[in-house]
């Protein structure tokens, strides 16, 4: 080869190189997943309209330069003051309880639930309690009309001339409100209702959740102005729209409940000033939602005496202890498949807890119906509710009701084995503040367990050993008068 041609191919390979760098890749902004081509849904996540392009590794110098700091030089952390973060109650006891105190100026709180179960009455609530108390609050609507939020707010008595309030779905216009009004708390119902005109695509869309969040967040930082924001829910109960929306706020609570009850749960699944393991009771009626500082009573039922097949237990909902009445019907079925039916309590924790009974103490299950019910619309989904599902069980099986007073906690293993659960003395002190004075614990647990005063302890081993130190203090259950 000459050495023209030679210099030549050097040439061309190095300037395909060059362009094979330049050549743009794309990422999505959800996951990271990257691709040399565009697609309309990401590989790795599924995002709809997350890829967007990048330029590829080496792909010409960075865009952006260096810049003077726009709040100033960097101090020592010693010397921030770190008065203007404290938290300030809502008023809301069971809120400030999940917040970790209150809200934080300038913090960005999502909080996301099913449609109906009480997001906007309590936002509503604490709105009025905020400008009950010298705030002015801004409440921002894109679902309602400005006429039925007052409906609403009427009937739950949270009107206060310092609660501003519009319907808005334009981002430019709700900024534009909240630098009208100046206020010290932004509420929105629903961020997915909003959209921008700057931005492509329709409300609750990826793109528009990213911009509308990002603008808030922004107005919220630099106001230190606390902005509270309503979600929707997809199917399976994540939050709807972009993950990076639970990433940039600083707050995301789920407010739970079961349609059919009264009983809502609000819990934090992020919570950069507090923790992440309190949980809020309230209770949702038709003149408004109030919180439940004591709601185990709600879960224990009133019966004047004992009646088979029920039996009490404590779980723990984050670090709160709660007092859940296990209830277990079982009777002979005349089909060829019984039926095993539950509310509250989950349908494999029931079959596997039933085989074990089968299994390992004989119990004949196989054709019986088995239906399972918790008192006032409670979930047990922990193991700790193992021993009081399977002495109800048994018990509403034999006829036998279990002695007045006793509390069941234990995890139920597939060899019948009685295993330790954690918290056993909340839990203890929760039943005995109930007035329950007998509980039956894993045996492993009764050595290091100092028990509240009066609750007399007992250890079991295993299942069988359990229904032994029940049963020699049950009895048989007696016939209901007819009237």
């Amino acid at each position: 080869m000459s050495e023209a041609a030679a210099s030549v191919r050097a040439v061309a390979t190095k300037s395909g190189r060059s362009s094979a760098s330049r050549t743009p890749g794309f990422r999505c902004t959800e996951c990271g997943w990257t691709t040399t081509k565009w697609v309309g849904r990401c590989g790795e996540c599924q995002s709809w309209g997350s890829v967007v392009e990048e330029a590829g590794p080496g792909g010409g110098a960075p865009r952006t330069a260096a810049a003077p700091p726009s709040r100033g030089p960097a101090r020592p952390i010693d010397e921030i003051p770190a008065e203007s973060a404290q938290a300030r109650p809502t008023g809301v006891d069971e809120l400030d309880r999940v917040l970790g105190g209150g809200l934080v100026p300038g913090a960005v709180v999502l909080l996301a639930g099913e449609p109906g179960v009480g997001k906007s009455t309590l936002l509503l609530d604490v709105a009025a309690r905020a400008a009950r108390g010298g705030r002015r609050v801004l409440y921002v609507t894109g679902e309602e009309s400005t006429a039925q939020v007052r409906l609403r707010a009427g009937r739950i008595r949270a009107l206060d001339p310092a609660l501003l309030l519009a319907d808005e779905t334009d981002l430019a216009s709700v900024l534009g409100h909240v630098e009208q009004s100046d206020p010290d708390l932004l509420v929105l119902d629903s961020v997915q209702t909003i959209a921008s005109a700057q931005v492509e695509g329709s409300a609750g869309g990826v793109a528009q959740v990213r911009e509308v969040s990002s603008a808030l967040i922004q107005a919220a930082k630099s106001r230190d102005m606390p902005v509270v924001l309503v979600g929707h829910v997809t199917k399976d109960g994540s939050v709807a729209g972009p993950r990076t929306l639970e990433h940039l706020v600083d707050v995301v609570c789920q407010f739970e409940g079961d349609r059919h009850s009264r009983l809502r749960l609000l819990r934090a699944t992020k919570n950069r000033y507090g923790p992440t393991d309190e949980v809020g009771c309230f209770d949702l009626s038709e003149s408004g939602i109030v919180g439940l500082p004591d709601p185990s009573g709600l879960f224990v039922s009133q019966a004047l005496h004992a009646v088979p097949g029920t039996c009490l237990t404590v779980t723990l909902e984050g670090r709160r202890p709660l007092a859940v009445e296990v209830q277990a019907l079982v009777a002979p079925s005349a089909a060829p498949n019984p039926r095993r039916t539950t509310s509250g309590v989950d349908s494999a924790r029931l079959a596997m807890v039933l085989a074990v009974l089968q299994r390992r103490l004989g119990a004949r299950l196989a054709d019986q119906d088995v239906y399972v019910s918790t008192v006032g619309g409670a979930r047990v989904v922990e193991p700790a509710g193992d021993l009081a599902l399977a002495l109800a069980a048994i018990g509403s099986r034999e006829d036998v009701a279990l002695p007045r007073g006793l509390v069941a906690l234990g995890e139920v293993g597939l060899a019948g084995e009685i295993r330790a659960v954690p918290g056993i003395g909340r839990r203890l002190a929760e039943a005995a503040r109930l007035g329950f004075r007998r509980a039956l614990v894993p045996a492993s647990s009764v050595d290091d367990l100092v028990p509240p005063e009066g609750v007399h302890v007992l250890g079991a081993t295993d299942l069988a050993h359990a229904v032994q130190l029940v049963m020699t203090a049950a009895s048989p259950a007696q016939p209901a008068p007819v009237a």
